[in-house]
């Protein structure tokens, strides 16, 4: 039998080129977690007040953009979740969270935010998603 990706080799059992692949698979879901991880300390970062070391004024030059919401959209893509933003005139801006694949309504929405610049709503909406997704996850790991 050929070898290659989701190939086993020919005499050798079956059930080790399964455990190679849930291998594979838990390693892909890690990679997804400590992203989501990342993103979400970023952004209780981007939360703090007062006087700021110059470190978060960074983060906050790079992230209080256009290109810092396109930089949240595509992570959040990553972790299966659209970004639809809205302005309403000179009221402000609200970013809402769907989950990816699912139809876009009020109902199904995941995290929501309404601010007065883009970037800001972007990011609370994305922060309350994660926070969601990481305390969902902790109390899947202590049911293991």
């Amino acid at each position: 039998m050929a070898q290659g990706p989701g190939r086993v080799q020919e005499g050798s059992d079956p059930s080790q080129g399964d455990s190679a692949c849930r291998m594979v698979q838990l390693r892909a879901v890690m990679i997804v977690d400590r992203r989501a991880r990342l993103m979400l300390a970023a952004l209780g970062f981007l939360r703090l007040e007062g006087p700021l070391p110059p470190v978060l004024h960074a983060l906050h030059r790079w992230l209080d953009t256009w290109r810092g919401i396109g930089h949240l959209a595509v992570g959040m893509a990553r972790q299966g979740y659209d970004l639809q933003l809205t302005r309403y005139d000179d009221r402000g801006w609200r970013a809402t969270y769907f989950a990816s694949g699912m139809e876009h309504s009020p109902t199904s929405a995941t995290g929501t935010a309404w601010e007065r610049t883009p970037w800001r709503a972007v990011q609370q909406a994305a922060g309350e998603v994660l926070s969601k997704d990481d305390s969902r996850a902790a109390r899947e790991q202590k049911r293991r």
